[in-house]
């Protein structure tokens, strides 16, 4: 997930939200990092889950439903939000989990 988020953040830097309507490949590469992080997400066991509760896990699998299923209504401004905003601290939890900091 972390990898995943960190490409995401990195494809994102130096890019302003107008370059996600103008670049579709920015916009597809964006909407599937998410989708695998999402999808990484669901396959944590429940009572891994549990020991971690500062990570949005059930948002994250929704947003992954929401985007697969809902490919033709995904609204680009969710997505800049969530790449340049959620994402960084994502990788932060994440970077601590894998650190043993938690």
């Amino acid at each position: 997930m972390r990898d995943f988020a960190r490409e995401a953040v990195a494809l994102a830097a130096g890019r302003s939200r107008p370059d996600l309507d103008a670049d579709r490949m920015l916009e597809l590469s964006l909407t599937h990092l998410l989708e695998i992080i999402g999808e990484a997400a669901s396959r944590v066991p429940e009572n891994e889950r549990d020991t971690y509760p500062r990570i949005p896990w059930r948002r994250l699998v929704g947003l992954r439903n929401r985007l697969i299923h809902g490919y033709d209504q995904i609204n680009l401004d969710i997505v800049w939000r969530i790449v340049s905003d959620d994402l960084p601290a994502l990788i932060n939890e994440l970077g601590s989990i894998v650190s043993g900091d938690v």
